[in-house]
């Protein structure tokens, strides 16, 4: 059998593809009036070329886009209509653009937004649409980032996940420049992947499966509003909880070559029912969702689902006191710690400026003939222990510990900071490093568990915040806990629906604990949502303070120490 000699030959690795570093990429963003293509329009084209990670050349300009800029718009780009008025209409720029771009790889972050309006601009005005090979760098992110590497694929969180070297503006030239950081700090995860070639770029993109495309019509009923969606399996289990300012947009995307993870393709070829539940916003339709997930546990979720689990540090009632790990926590605990090992480490750094005994030993409170521990006797205690002192000399660090936790007073961080001075003017900088790292997380708890207590302890709490439109999102906070939200549109007197909510909230009693027995998480959420800028308090209960000499104090030394963090971490 004679056999050709081209197939005889053995293709050597770049002839089995179009190599990457060979290939030639057009970045490209765009700004516009709206998000219909068709019918806003254009106001400002930038782009990127690149190959080998060179750049080759920039495209940028100005468009007319012949229809007025929503004054939503203006805030978020900056373009006005005064700035577009002597610039090109886009027939004008189109030609120059697809000459730019003739034979290259676009790419894009959320690529459909930006073809869309490019392919609809070339047959509104009679040009012919290229079809050119298309990358989605959010596609591309969500193919190869984990969850917690990325929370986010927005643009500006992986520009600062890649360290990019512009930081986006909602400018179509400054987007571009950074999405170009964005795509090479993908294409260099993708190395180790075996992913070489554009081939093989192209082949990784998940694509939609046929699940997805027979089940779109889950998402036909659901409103375009905000709030939560459950995925319901075929025996009505809750497979997947989640929240969206724009329920029917967001579950779409499920059905959508969009969802790339494995885990979610997987859930929505079981799922067999979409239900959603409304809200008034986005703090009600976050709090719900995490209602959701403790009461379901869904299987297709990671997160939030033990709401109820973090870690405490509490003092052992016995006559010498002692740190304790703790799931349910006291009055004065330390907290809340999302891992037993940031909690272990909270103990540990402690422990080394309160002289608190950490043996588990119990020892009786010391009388005129009482026994003293047996560790401490014979010199074999190996950390603080109370087992030589009376209950009155062992007083003051049980003392010093609840005013460090309550915010009452901060010797105990003072005496580390000046530990890890001395260790500095002793040249020992990598035991310096470890014991700021473990200060930092400690003095990051300690501020954290104070202003959610501040919170929790609140009776009743309203706040109200701006909309959009000209209205106002309400929402009625007893002891950390949403209990009841509503919204008074433009033109709505907001005080009588404020009187409403109240009169309608869910009845809190609260609990034991700093947090008045409320998850960490929600009390979490609600204080970020009253922290926003914008957020006013309407009335409370009582006033809501938080402790003068709390850890607060300390967050300019955790920027300082954290800046010092990173420079170390880059150095090494």
């Amino acid at each position: 059998m004679t056999i050709a000699a081209s197939h005889a030959t053995q293709l050597s690795f770049d002839e089995l593809g179009t190599p990457l570093r060979d290939t030639t990429f057009v970045v490209v963003d765009l700004e516009t009036t709206g998000t219909r293509p068709d019918g806003d329009g254009i106001t400002e084209i930038g782009a990127v070329k690149v190959r080998g990670g060179e750049v080759l050349g920039e495209f940028g300009t100005l468009v007319d886009p012949g229809v007025g800029i929503p004054p939503m718009v203006v805030a978020l780009t900056g373009i006005t209509e005064a700035m577009v008025s002597a610039a090109p209409r886009v027939e004008t720029v189109l030609p120059a653009f697809l000459e730019f771009a003739a034979g290259a790889v676009l790419v894009a972050h959320n690529s459909a937004f930006d073809m869309g309006f490019l392919r609809a601009a070339c047959e509104r005005h009679g040009y012919r649409w290229p079809k050119p090979t298309v990358v989605c760098t959010v596609r591309l992110a969500r193919r190869v980032l984990t969850r917690d590497e990325a929370p986010s694929c927005r643009l500006s969180a992986l520009a600062e996940l890649f360290s990019a070297g512009t930081k986006p503006t909602h400018r179509a030239l400054d987007d571009a420049r950074a999405t170009v950081d964005v795509l090479h700090g993908l294409l260099e995860r993708l190395g180790p992947l075996g992913v070489h070639s554009l081939e093989e770029l192209l082949a990784y993109l998940p694509e939609v499966t046929p699940e997805q495309r027979r089940k779109r019509e889950l998402a036909a009923h659901l409103p375009e509003e905000p709030g939560v969606y459950l995925f319901r399996g075929p025996n009505e289990e809750v497979l997947y909880v989640g929240t969206s300012s724009n329920l029917r947009k967001r579950v779409r995307q499920y059905f959508t070559a969009s969802e790339g993870r494995r885990r979610l393709r997987e859930m929505v070829g079981l799922a067999t029912r979409v239900d959603a539940v409304t809200c008034a916003h986005s703090l009600e339709a976050e709090v719900r969702e995490l209602r959701l997930l403790a009461a379901h546990r869904p299987a297709y979720n990671r997160r939030s689902k033990n709401q109820h689990q973090a870690w405490w540090l509490v003092l052992t009632d016995e006559a010498f006191p002692r740190l304790s790990l703790v799931r349910r926590p006291r009055d004065g605990a330390l907290g809340p710690f999302r891992s037993r090992r940031a909690a272990e480490a909270a103990m540990d750094t402690v422990l080394e400026a309160v002289p608190l005994r950490s043996c588990t030993l119990r020892i009786p409170a010391r009388r005129a003939n009482a026994t003293p521990c047996a560790l401490a006797e014979i010199g074999r205690c190996a950390a603080p222990c109370a087992g030589l002192q009376s209950t009155e000399e062992y007083a003051p660090a049980v003392a010093t510990l609840r005013e460090l936790v309550a915010g009452h007073g901060t010797g105990p961080l003072r005496q580390l900071a000046d530990q890890l001075d001395e260790l500095g003017r002793a040249e020992r900088f990598e035991e310096a490093a470890r014991r700021r790292d473990r200060l930092v997380g400690l003095v990051r708890a300690l501020d954290r568990g104070q202003r959610l207590a501040a919170l929790a302890a609140l009776p009743e709490l309203v706040a109200a915040r701006p909309d959009r439109l000209g209205g106002w999102e309400f929402a009625v906070v007893r002891h950390g806990r949403l209990a009841s939200a509503g919204v008074a549109r433009r033109g709505v007197p907001p005080m009588p629906v404020v009187e409403a909510l109240v009169a309608s909230a869910e009845t809190v009693l609260p609990g034991d604990g700093p947090l008045r027995g409320a998850p960490p998480e929600e009390v979490a959420v609600v204080l970020r949502w009253l922290a926003q800028p914008g957020t006013r308090l309407v009335r409370a209960a009582q006033p809501w303070t938080e402790p003068a000499a709390g850890a607060a104090s300390w967050r300019a030394w955790v920027e300082l120490a954290t800046a010092g963090q990173d420079s170390y971490h880059d150095a090494n």
